[in-house]
């Protein structure tokens, strides 16, 4: 039977036998297979196609993706080479082992393929990636957007500028093709546009006629004006996050990104050693290291760092004791960490290095004996995002040999750990009759943070917080010295439709954290509040009295 004849069939069945999760599902569809002697299986997204709006609903496929609120969509700037040359571990590039991908990547990470197959073009990565999501089941009104391929400030201003307001575009139009004034997708006219339904998705004609399609939409557009509809869109930017280096990330490059719309920065510091950065071809100091996070605190933004344990010159305790300086010293106290064991891949010095014997990088055993220890150290005002990259690990030739090195890390050792991950909430259950306000107060970067959570104190859940600073210095006309600054809210709960209950969103959470930082703030004497807020929830802030001033919205206290 033709799998378009047989997946009407099984749509019918789905809903004449109340099928009600993912799980039951597939073992319905491999029931009704057998029954009719269907050879080849429909996948989960191909039965969903069929399926009326009621009933898809219910299956929602890889739901820890948006468990944080926010739908998280990953772009790739097209390959360039790094300003200072290349870090000895790096495998990717113009002309490397993995031929011209993006720096650091090697063009088998999913975004990456991802963009390669949209010829790097933001507007036609961006469509692609809400499809996806969609056919996944997902709510896409509030996207966190990724910007990855290396150090985004040392391309070309021009293209920094074109790469960011076609992305903003793309949601736009998204938004008007697909979606009504009562913000419902339209999914017949969405299943029309995307070629739907397909055998394959990966079709090169199918993915031909759609990028002609969006390429005639395309058209020239201007930053601000995207920015602007955006704030009101169906789907709407809440978050945008480029890569840096530390010397890429002082107050010029600051200054720019703020004009774009950006509120996050993955910075890659790798290690806290002066011998180590040097060693490996960094290309800065430990002191652009210092200064790229307190400027970039200054100006608002919430700091992302990236850190290698298992590099050249180091050993178990210089990592350890490197990671807890993250902490200890309070010229880091990143919001955000990711961690990266040293990896060797073809064609880098590494990797000839480690050929001679002159490096032995560490295992899966080693990493996780190194993380475990350091997790103890960190405080409650941190997430820690990753404990290693997303590159399949047949792309390397030596390091950390599991892909799941997480769950391998859980399963085999004692984890104590406080950071913001471990107590998100997730799927738990959570006592909102003990929930309590708590105050963290601690200098970072010359300047004061307080970190205010509302948190289940029965079941140690954290439900939402807020990241309020004192900045060390006025950077800016809008910054005063009597201005507090919000550089990050957040409350958790699976990602929902602007306007809908979520599982911990719009219970008032975020009004109250925010009531709560500007009692601090004027206690502390200060007479200003200004929030770098994602273009996308603009319009949360002016409901509670703020208003644009710069790249900021603001309030006087």
């Amino acid at each position: 039977m033709e799998t378009d004849k047989f997946c009407q069939i099984l749509a019918k069945e789905i809903t004449k036998n109340s099928i009600s999760n993912v799980d039951e599902l597939l073992l319905f569809r491999n029931k009704i297979s057998s029954k009719y002697k269907q050879k080849e299986l429909p996948s989960l997204i191909q039965i969903l196609l069929y399926l009326k709006e009621k009933d898809r609903k219910r299956f929602k496929v890889k739901p820890t993706r948006t468990m944080s609120g926010v739908t998280p969509v990953a772009i790739m700037t097209k390959p360039i080479p790094c300003p200072h040359g290349k870090c000895i571990y790096c495998p990717g590039g113009l002309n490397s082992h993995f031929g011209d991908v993006p720096q650091s990547y090697t063009g088998k990470e999913p975004a990456t393929m991802r963009a390669i197959r949209n010829h790097y073009d933001p507007y036609l990565q961006i469509f692609n990636r809400l499809e996806h999501y969609v056919l996944l089941g997902h709510s896409i009104n509030k996207i966190e957007l990724i910007i990855m391929g290396g150090t985004f400030p040392s391309f070309e201003k021009k293209y920094q500028e074109d790469f960011v307001k076609y992305s903003f575009k793309a949601m736009n139009d998204f938004s008007d093709l697909f979606f009504n004034k009562k913000g419902e997708l339209n999914y017949n006219k969405f299943k029309k546009f995307f070629e739907l339904p397909t055998k394959d998705f990966q079709d090169k004609k199918r993915t031909e006629i759609i990028q002609n399609k969006l390429l005639k939409l395309k058209l020239n557009c201007d930053l601000e004006k995207e920015q602007t509809k955006n704030e009101t869109a169906n789907i709407r930017c809440i978050a945008l996050c480029i890569e840096t280096k530390p010397d890429w990330g002082l107050l010029k490059q600051g200054d720019e990104l703020l004009r774009l719309g950006c509120t996050r920065i993955e910075l890659g510091i790798q290690s806290v050693y002066e011998d180590v950065i040097k060693h490996i071809h960094r290309g800065h100091t430990i002191k652009d290291t210092i200064d790229s996070i307190r400027i970039l605190k200054d100006l608002g933004f919430k700091i992302s760092v990236h850190y290698m344990p298992g590099l050249p010159l180091t050993d178990k305790k210089r990592d350890i004791e490197g990671m807890k300086t993250l902490f200890l010293n309070k010229d880091y106290c990143p919001d955000m960490l990711k961690i990266y064991p040293t990896m060797v891949s073809k064609g880098t010095a590494l990797y000839a290095d480690y050929l001679q014997g002159k490096f032995k990088p560490i295992g899966a055993k080693e990493a996780a004996e190194r993380i475990v220890e350091f997790k103890k150290f960190v405080p409650e005002y941190c997430r820690i995002q990753r404990i290693q990259r997303d590159v399949p690990t047949k792309q390397w030739e030596a390091g950390v040999e599991l892909t799941n090195f997480r769950q391998f890390m859980f399963q085999n050792y004692k984890v104590e750990c406080r950071c913001i991950r471990c107590r998100e909430p997730r799927e738990k259950n959570i006592n909102w009759e003990k929930i309590k306000l708590k105050v963290l107060e601690y200098e970072a970067s010359k300047g004061k943070e307080f970190f205010i959570s509302a948190e289940d104190i029965e079941n140690d859940l954290i439900i939402g917080f807020v990241r309020m600073r004192f900045p060390s210095e006025c950077l800016r006309k809008e910054i005063t010295k009597d201005s507090a600054m919000i550089r990050e809210l957040h409350v958790y709960g699976t990602a929902t439709g602007i306007g809908e209950e979520g599982l911990v969103q719009h219970k008032g959470w975020g009004k109250k954290l925010m009531q709560e930082a500007e009692k601090i703030a004027k206690k502390n004497d200060k007479n200003k509040m200004l929030v770098i807020s994602g273009i996308g929830v603009r319009q949360y802030y002016y409901k509670i009295g703020y208003k644009k001033e710069g790249p900021y919205v603001v309030k006087e206290l």
